[in-house]
């Protein structure tokens, strides 16, 4: 089949990624799964061995879906969409994400997945290995979003050899696992303050916030955003609310 390049399609050949893929996901007979770019199928039959309830498909090519069709089974549903755009919560409220997502599309496939936080209890995705990096170091406002509501675990690297057609970048496996019990944090007004929080980084805090309500939160004005830590970036979120 001819890839599209547009949508960044990589598609993941190795049998034994895949397979690893799905042990990270941990699955078993009462798990709803989604998948996100699932492609050809490759690791859609993989899931299919596991004895889960349901499998749900997200998937931007037509074409691609012409491909999944030809799987048999009745737990397989296919929907074509838009994962950067789609609403989880839809398909269930306890659901596990697994997919090799599109390099050109994965931070906001990840900003999808925080958003849909209450009911994604876990996500094993294959993305840019410079990614995964700084989203488990959290050096990024999205890293930052991410841990907040998600331990997060860089689990392999893996080679371009192991894709077709061979990406110029190497990749990697994260398993995104949601805290419990989670924070009352409302996402969408935290995406806009890490935002701002992490715009003009190279600066000093007391450049975007005024002195006293750092000194509120006990944070030096002349920190900048990468010297904080995540509960530190959190209580001046609370305290810049108030």
């Amino acid at each position: 089949m001819r890839l599209k390049k547009f949508y960044g399609q990589h598609l993941l050949v190795s049998p034994g990624v895949l397979k690893r893929i799905v042990e990270f996901a941990r699955l078993n007979a009462e798990d709803v799964v989604v998948e996100i770019g699932p492609g050809t199928g490759n690791l859609t039959k993989e899931i299919l061995k596991e004895p889960i309830k349901e499998l749900h498909c997200l998937e931007i090519d037509k074409d691609m879906i012409e491909e999944l069709k030809k799987l048999q089974d009745p737990r397989l549903k296919i929907y074509h969409t838009d994962a950067s755009e789609f609403d989880y919560c839809l398909l269930g409220n306890s659901l596990k994400l697994l997919g090799n997502l599109p390099y050109n599309s994965a931070s906001l496939i990840l900003e999808r997945t925080v958003l849909s936080y209450k009911c994604v209890t876990m996500a094993v995705f294959m993305v840019q290995k410079e990614v995964a990096q700084k989203l488990v170091k959290g050096l990024s406002w999205l890293g930052v979003f991410v841990k907040t509501f998600f331990e997060t675990e860089y689990l392999m690297t893996v080679p371009p050899r192991f894709f077709l057609p061979p990406p110029k970048v190497q990749s990697a496996v994260i398993r995104l696992t949601k805290k419990e019990p989670t924070p009352e944090i409302e996402p969408t007004e935290y995406k806009a303050f890490l935002t701002k929080l992490f715009s003009l980084r190279r600066k000093a805090l007391k450049n975007k916030f005024p002195e006293e309500l750092l000194h509120r939160a006990s944070i030096d004005p002349q920190k900048r955003v990468e010297e904080l830590s995540l509960e530190e970036i959190q209580r001046l979120y609370f305290l810049s609310k108030a």
